[in-house]
């Protein structure tokens, strides 16, 4: 119940429906005192672990013993923190419980204005018994954005039928060093993948009434040598043509209201701090008017981590200053140091208003200044946050990201073969499962609970299937235990066929071989498990090595032994289903990989964004040629491109006007015997630039579904604007110029190359240009099948 203070009448115009948001939130924000104003800025954290085993770092140093309840709330709430991603909570209690807190911080301000309710979200709802869907590099691995959108909008409904306005994703970070712990949680490396399956995340999101918040701006994922919070040496044409435009995109493609700081310092200056990126940049040039939230700790970290602020009153001076609005995950440097400091006159109330303003701005767009706003859905007796339209989207997505690498032709796995089903992962449900995902990320903290889900692992999902299946584990995910071994190499010699299941168990800050703060040396496979696996491949018995990572491992030439490769991401709840079904041949494997193979595990670790120098040259001896590139994968039939032609425009096919769109054409053809999906990719060469550029890079693609004989042409639609790049003066810029676009089955397989020229004058573009390559896809008539 709502205080019945005279502020809080009927007749207050920041409740009256009939003004704009901003026009509500101005008439409130003069009668509020300093008090009541600063405490819109912060979260609060209730039942935070402070013993160690947090979830964000240098947890244990940051909680410290809160104030009582009555007294963090007694002048208003901004935002509550992980009601439900704390510890494990049945779902109906905790929205009933989540209710009763917002009662009592309506009741307890002036205002009565509710809290913000925020939880995580990367792969699902991090909540007990919430769908636990693939994490984001499987999204990358499919390359369906609306499929990805599709997911986002289930999690949205949980979310907003449990009382929760705001999650914490996608994270649009361009992996750029495979060895950094949160290479899972990327969608891949490349922009222009991460930035459209992003946006199709915050549209699905935002469209079921939850505020996306785009993580983390910016140059987190490029720190030096992989490590998490490393310093990043990133040049300013790097940090503009790779790391803002998926940003970028899912600003204006995808509508996202809220932005989280990186926790990066870019050359020396720490992004929380950085008012040219955080206000000059995404307000003032991109436009941007919703919230800025601090990641976990971040302004203090001004203080603590980066030593650019002498106390908690400083590091609120700078990032209030930068452009941060809201302090998270729990009330420090925004509380009484801030307010001290405004008193003092060290920190301008006008700072404290404009962040006000949007804070205010957002609460009212999202009703929680409405008369007849309820604390309680109506409908919570029935709340669930795992259904089966959920469990449906998060199987067709694990399905779409499983990459078949290789194969000499023993997938799909033989009718009535005895199968031998070895390697640490084989049987593991958590190695299903992203450091994100609630299981990983909290419930390993609360054993007692179970998962609170139904998690089959690849054995179970192979036994179903195989009726002559062995398992040995050989091995752990971790250590140097080698003595099962020989039992392993032992199933593999008396087995036709040997599914060898490696990679990683996800945790936090060490506690796992994939996730946030668990980076690693090199890319070898963890523990004993090459060890495992040269082992298993010297019986002679072929191998199928089905890798169930976080990162992509490296595959040099002691693996070229294998039969037949297969790359998964961490696929969810129903990722051993989604396997077994490739692996048995009843789905065809239709991924394609979002970052590159690499086969030397020791060299540094390089994307395949490379200029020419970046590549295989006779100046060094490190050959950074991957084993696999971006944008590979194979199916179980077989595909052909022809006919490669410009469109449009039809005078001189060769002229590209450099304000103006190309049209070109490739047919497609499934020559198989079976139907599957091919993953049609155009990629952009530009042989001379004013500056270096990639050799090649990712301009459009599409999923491409044939049944056997079926064809059809793909058209894409290519504006100038998407061939813009940093220019030397700083600005982006379209130049003339010969180019070429070229049809690939992968970054590195060009099935056809068309010869463009760029015509006209140099031509300055900004954030408004044109962001998309448009596909159109028109079947044709059937082809005749192979013999």
């Amino acid at each position: 119940m709502r205080s019945q203070s005279l502020e809080d009448s009927g007749a207050a115009p920041w409740r009256d429906q009939r003004l704009s948001p901003t026009e509500r939130a101005e008439a409130l924000l003069p009668k509020m005192s300093l008090e009541e104003k600063i405490a819109q800025l912060v979260g609060v954290w209730v039942g935070a672990e402070a013993s160690g085993e947090g979830v964000a770092p240098h947890q244990s140093d940051m909680i410290s013993e809160l104030p009582q309840w009555s007294t963090v709330i007694q002048h208003g709430l901004g935002q509550l923190t992980r009601p439900f991603g704390t510890a494990p909570v049945d779902p109906v209690l905790g929205a009933r419980s989540l209710a009763a807190s917002q009662a009592q911080i309506v009741a307890a301000s002036r205002f009565g204005i509710p809290a913000q309710v925020h939880e995580e979200c990367l792969t699902g709802f991090a909540a007990w018994r919430a769908t636990v869907y693939p994490t984001p590099l499987s999204w990358g691995a499919s390359f369906d954005p609306d499929l990805v959108e599709a997911m986002a909008d289930r999690i949205g409904r949980s979310m907003r039928a449990a009382g929760v306005h705001q999650g914490l994703a996608p994270v649009l970070d361009v992996t750029r060093d495979y060895r950094w712990g949160r290479t899972e949680e990327t969608i891949g490396e490349d922009p222009y993948l991460v930035g459209t399956t992003g946006a199709a995340y915050v549209r699905g999101l935002e469209r079921a009434g939850v505020v996306a918040t785009l993580k983390h701006f910016a140059g987190y994922s490029a720190s030096r040598g992989g490590r998490n919070l490393a310093p990043v040496p990133m040049g300013r044409r790097e940090l503009a043509d790779v790391i803002l435009p998926p940003f970028e995109m899912a600003l204006r493609l995808g509508g996202a209201r809220s932005v989280m700081n990186s926790y990066a310092e870019i050359d020396g200056l720490p992004v929380a701090a950085d008012r040219g990126l955080l206000t000059g940049l995404l307000r003032d040039e991109w436009g941007f008017t919703g919230t800025v939230v601090a990641d976990y700790f971040a302004v203090r970290f001004l203080q603590t981590l980066h030593a650019v602020a002498g106390n908690a009153a400083d590091a609120a001076r700078l990032a209030l200053r930068a452009g941060i609005d809201v302090e998270l995950p729990t009330v420090d440097a925004f509380g009484e140091p801030l307010v001290e400091a405004a008193r003092r006159g060290e920190v301008d109330e006008a700072l404290i208003d404009c962040a006000l303003r949007r804070v205010l701005i957002q609460k009212i767009e999202l009703g929680l200044l409405d008369e007849g706003w309820q604390e309680l859905p109506d409908d919570v007796a029935s709340l669930r946050f795992d259904d089966e339209a959920s469990q449906d989207i998060a199987l067709r997505l694990a399905r779409e990201s499983v990459v078949l690498l290789r194969n000499t032709g023993v997938l799909p796995l033989p009718m009535g073969s005895r199968v031998a089903l070895v390697g640490p992962v084989a049987d593991d449900p958590m190695a299903m499962l992203g450091c994100y995902s609630f299981p990983n990320h909290v419930g390993v903290n609360h054993s007692d609970y179970g998962l609170g889900l139904d998690i089959p692992t690849l054995r179970d999902e192979l036994a179903r299937r195989v009726p002559m299946l062995t398992h040995e584990p050989g091995c752990a995910i971790t250590g140097e235990d080698t003595s099962g071994i020989p039992a392993a190499v032992a199933a593999a010699a008396a087995a036709d066929v040997c599914v060898l299941a490696v990679g990683d168990r996800a945790g936090m800050f060490g506690r796992g071989t994939s996730g946030e703060g668990c980076d690693a040396v090199d890319l070898r496979l963890p523990g004993v498990q090459s060890d495992l696996v040269r082992a298993v491949l010297a019986t002679g018995t072929p191998v199928v090595l089905v890798l169930m990572a976080g990162r992509p491992y490296a595959l040099g030439p002691e693996f070229d032994g294998a039969a037949a490769v297969v790359q998964a991401f961490f696929l969810g709840q129903l990722g051993g289903q989604a396997l077994a079904e490739v692996l048995t041949g009843a789905v065809d494997p239709s991924g394609r990989m979002p970052v590159s193979v690499p086969r030397d595990a020791g060299g540094l670790p390089s994307t395949y964004l490379a200029p020419p120098l970046g590549r295989r040259n006779k100046v060094s001896s490190i050959d950074p040629t991957p084993a696999y590139p971006f944008g590979h994968g194979l199916s179980y039939t077989t595909f052909e491109w022809s006919d490669a032609t410009v469109v449009e425009p039809r005078e001189d096919p060769a002229a590209w006007p450099v304000d103006g769109e190309v049209r070109v054409r490739i047919t497609v053809a499934n020559t198989g015997e079976r139907a599957g999906t091919e993953v049609v990719q155009l990629y952009l060469h530009d042989p001379v630039a004013q500056t270096t550029r990639p050799v090649v890079r990712l301009i459009g693609y599409t999923r491409l579904p044939l049944a056997p004989g079926e064809a059809a042409h793909v058209t894409f639609g290519v504006p100038a604007d998407v061939a813009s790049f940093t220019g030397l003066t700083g600005q982006r810029i379209v130049e003339p110029g010969d180019v070429e676009l070229r049809f690939g089955r992968s970054s590195g397989d060009v099935a056809a190359t068309l010869p463009l020229r760029l015509v006209g004058t140099e031509r300055q573009v900004g954030h408004e240009r044109e962001l998309l390559t448009s596909v159109r896809v028109e079947p044709l008539v059937a082809v005749p099948q192979s013999a």
